[in-house]
């Protein structure tokens, strides 16, 4: 005998979310705090243009040039080696009497490594030239932006 008024089948089931959401919870601050997040060996970067008149020669500067393979020189003048010391001689030079107040100009390779432009810091340092700066192309446009 069925007592039951109103229902004439079997009770339906129902799901509790609750329970559901307290476990997805739990697994997401989990993942949270166990994830190692990667980080990038190598960023591709664009380096910026400038579109700055060019300066004219004056007689405190010091050229440095930095190819693509690390070889450097002073002054369009090859220096022999690449170690900074020798580097260092080599802009002490070139700077003259008036070191203290000769502007560096590094131009270096686009494809030259980071630690050749690097060497050319440290050695200006070493060197005693303060003054320093980089020189950079026009952009491809014409300088219109």
């Amino acid at each position: 005998m069925n007592f039951r008024r109103g229902r004439s089948g079997p009770e339906e089931p129902e799901i509790n979310l609750i329970p559901f959401i307290d476990v997805l919870l739990v697994v997401i601050i989990f993942l949270m705090l166990t994830t190692t997040y990667s980080r990038y060996s190598e960023l591709q970067i664009n380096l910026p243009v400038a579109a700055a008149e060019q300066l004219k020669d004056r007689p405190g500067e010091v050229l440095v040039s930095v190819s693509a393979d690390g070889r450097y020189t002073i002054n369009r003048q090859p220096v022999d080696g690449r170690n900074i010391e020798t580097l260092a001689a080599a802009l002490r030079s070139a700077a003259g009497a008036d070191g203290a107040q000769a502007i560096v100009i590094v131009s270096a390779d686009a494809l030259a490594a980071h630690q050749s432009v690097i060497g050319v810091l440290d050695a200006a340092r070493r060197a005693g030239l303060p003054r320093l700066t980089f020189a950079t192309q026009l952009p491809a446009d014409g300088g219109a932006r």
